[in-house]
């Protein structure tokens, strides 16, 4: 089970919004027949791929799945069949499927056609591989990564406003191969205003995220790199309720998809679990959040944020009005537990990255407005 979910990493980036998925079959002497995992949204599934490799050695053999087998007609068919129809006599599942559609369909296929099925290996490894498509069929929001690079003493800039560059070429490579692997890159006006980012990965990566700028007036202007650069990426605004239709109109004239954020309570802010709930619509899977520090601080205080990497430069710049990275409300007190559950930490040419999936019982008070204007 533990080489089935190492394969099921190696779809990253290409499968979703389907969840990542490795398989392993081997005989009654545990040796292996074959291996695979999920290639490629639409394409066949990590289970279909070892039982093609096997053929006839399928038959009496013992498969390993990180995830309950589908059961359903989709751009595939169903997993459970073809499990049945290749005589496979026993299934190790690592986890059953969250999504309302199977309900445990797969796994009671194979029980009634007399196949044993074991589940519940690995179960926690299992689990976290599919954390991000877990949201997304049962919230129908995306998995959200924070990301930001700070000085040694927690500055994003200078007091100047100057801020390139606090981490080094290695750092800024992986941070492009983030994006590269997610659905959508949402930034503040302020940031967009202040650095005139393309918010595009470079080199390109396995998706090609939208750039989303979070504008309560929708102010974004037509000069903007984001959108000399629309040929390479698509660009949505989330605005606000005061937005005039004058700005609204003049960015979809431009090929920009705009969404206004419906009132409430009477903020004209941008409502973040609107906006989330829209990019799950598309089917989203992942999306980062890149800054500036008051929509960092937005997403933290809802308790939107799943996961996080930041980057450390070994710079001190110093400065009671340096921007910091995260804003809001924050927490009223210091959690008493690491707010990241395992973080990985790395040295990338002399700065550290740290990353990691946040303890949700700590997420700061729910608040799901933010308004940019004075970002």
């Amino acid at each position: 089970m533990r080489r089935a979910v190492e394969l099921a990493q190696r779809g990253r980036g290409l499968v979703e919004p389907n969840p990542m998925v490795g398989a392993v079959l081997v005989d009654d002497d545990r040796q292996l027949i074959s291996e695979g995992f999920h290639e490629r949204f639409g394409g066949p599934h990590a289970e279909v791929h070892v039982l093609q490799e096997a053929g006839e050695r399928a038959r009496g053999a013992t498969l390993f799945v990180t995830l309950e087998p589908c059961c359903h007609y989709g751009k595939t068919g169903p997993c459970s069949r073809a499990i049945i129809q290749a005589g496979v006599k026993r299934v190790v599942v690592g986890v059953v499927d969250p999504a309302p559609h199977i309900d445990g369909g797969g796994i009671a296929d194979l029980v009634n056609a007399k196949i044993e099925v074991e589940i519940g290996v690995l179960a926690e490894e299992c689990r976290q591989l599919i954390a991000p498509f877990n949201k997304l069929v049962t919230t129908r929001t995306p998995w959200v990564h924070a990301k930001w690079a700070m000085t040694l003493d927690g500055k994003l800039a200078a007091h100047t406003g100057h801020s390139q560059w606090i981490s080094n070429e290695t750092s800024r490579a992986y941070a492009h191969q983030l994006r590269g692997l997610v659905d959508a890159v949402i930034v503040g006006a302020g940031t967009v205003r202040r650095d005139n980012p393309r918010l595009t990965a470079r080199p390109s990566g396995r998706r090609t995220p939208v750039r989303v700028v979070v504008d309560t007036e929708a102010t974004l202007s037509l000069d903007s790199n984001l959108i000399r650069t629309l040929d390479e990426a698509p660009v949505m605004v989330a605005c606000g309720t005061n937005a005039s239709l004058e700005n609204i109109e003049r960015l979809r004239s431009e090929g920009i998809k705009v969404v206004v954020s419906p009132p409430m309570s009477g903020n004209p802010g941008v409502d973040l679990s609107s906006l989330l709930h829209d990019l799950g619509r598309q089917s989203m899977t992942h999306v980062l959040v890149e800054g500036g520090n008051r929509l960092l601080g937005s997403f933290f205080d809802a308790g939107f944020v799943d996961e996080v990497h930041v980057f450390v430069g070994p710079k001190i710049v110093g400065g009671d009005s340096a921007p910091h990275p995260v804003g809001g409300t924050g927490l009223p007190e210091i959690p008493e537990l690491s707010s990241l559950v395992d973080p990985s930490i790395r040295i990338l040419e002399g700065d550290v990255l740290i990353e990691g999936r946040l303890r949700k019982m700590l997420s700061m008070p729910r608040e799901e407005r933010v308004d940019d204007r004075k970002s």
